[in-house]
């Protein structure tokens, strides 16, 4: 039997650590992206907010302005990519910049969401621009960065300073204990193979089945080709061919959308680190529903959820979509009732706890791995 406490990240956390975090030096901002968010840790860590406004210009320049004193204080700036992740952006550099240059003695950005993520691989006659976003960030003046269930792992390695990957998993794995009747009668299905670590890394503590969905998806991240096209070919009178040689490069087509496992009379729970545009979803959802999964879940640690996401989830054989409030999607969940939310604000409390009063983070990452 599984040690259900082993998932209850909420009771492993101790009650009274707001009462421990020294507010003397500490000073807590935020941005526009995720008031909301901002909020609950402060109430958390019982500190108040700092007095920052961030507001546009008419020229739409994004303008700073901190009341509060933050000489030789540790500031910690909350905020989190949205679908505005251009002005969300801008705005965390501008208010990192502007703590620099008042002295501040560190300056920590905690962003739930780090925007740009997805764009963290090499794209033909483009860049990685997860690594320009990075050195911005650092150049603006941040010496930490906390943030949640990046993209890529290595993202990390982009950054100058050091980062704290924190992982919503134990989150989600209490909501499935806790929240999906007949959870046993479950199985983790992985959307395509490059999620399968995920899904078997949560199978395993639940001591369930997984599944993978392979084929054909619509999913534009899936059909990015990698490397550069050739130049045109050279004439023959200039330098000799020398590709007649080569092997013939033999095109990649992918196969029908097939279910590599047996969900028939299951329970089906997709897990993957963002969901933004959905149709892929709903067609592994579709899919599942035909080889005879009776209930199927989705569950993320982010929720972007742009565009039209919300109908295509209130029209799909999904019954509910479960993400963290990460990102803020309260907009999206009064239009289609299947979204629930999950909050994480305790964790990221924790977070910013330990690090003010120097403290080990390595209690967070218990029970998870780094396939999380």
């Amino acid at each position: 039997m599984i040690n259900r406490n082993k998932f209850h990240p909420v009771k492993s956390l101790s009650n009274h650590y707001m009462d421990c975090v020294s507010t003397s030096d500490m000073v807590l901002l935020h941005g526009n992206s995720h008031p909301e968010l901002a909020n609950l840790i402060a109430s958390r860590l019982n500190i108040k907010s700092g007095g920052c406004s961030v507001f546009h210009k008419s020229n739409r320049e994004t303008m700073v302005d901190i009341g509060d004193s933050v000489r030789g204080k540790d500031c910690y700036i909350i905020q989190t990519g949205t679908k505005d992740c251009n002005n969300n952006v801008m705005e965390l550099l501008i208010m990192a910049y502007a703590c620099k240059t008042s002295s501040a003695k560190s300056i920590v950005a905690v962003l739930p969401y780090l925007p740009y993520s997805k764009q963290c691989k090499m794209r033909k006659r483009g860049s990685i621009v997860t690594k320009l976003i990075a050195k911005m960030m650092c150049n603006a003046g941040l010496t930490h960065v906390i943030t949640m269930d990046l993209h890529q792992k290595e993202i990390q390695g982009f950054f100058d300073c050091p980062v704290d990957n924190l992982r919503a998993s134990p989150f989600l794995l209490q909501y499935i204990q806790e929240s999906i009747p007949d959870y046993r009668n479950a199985v983790i299905v992985a959307r395509n193979p490059g999620s399968a670590k995920k899904a078997t890394s949560y199978a395993e503590r639940l001591r369930l089945g997984i599944a993978v969905i392979h084929g054909e998806q619509k999913d534009a991240e899936t059909d990015e080709i990698d490397g550069r096209n050739s130049p045109p070919n050279v004439p023959k009178n200039r330098m000799s061919d020398i590709s007649s040689g080569f092997p013939s490069m033999v095109a990649k087509e992918k196969p029908p959308i097939n279910v590599v496992g047996d969900v028939g009379g299951r329970i089906a729970v997709i897990v993957d680190d963002l969901i933004d545009e959905v149709q892929s979803f709903v067609s592994a959802a579709e899919v599942l529903k035909e080889r005879g999964a009776y209930k199927i879940y989705v569950l993320a640690t982010h929720g972007l959820l742009s565009s039209d996401a919300p109908r295509l989830i209130e029209d799909s054989p999904i019954d509910e979509v479960v993400v963290t409030n990460t990102i803020p999607h309260e907009i999206q969940k009064m239009q289609c009732h299947k979204i629930k939310t999950v909050d994480i604000s305790i964790l990221l409390s924790e977070a910013i706890r330990r690090i003010h009063n120097k403290e080990s983070m390595s209690h967070l990452f218990r029970n998870v791995t780094l396939e999380d």
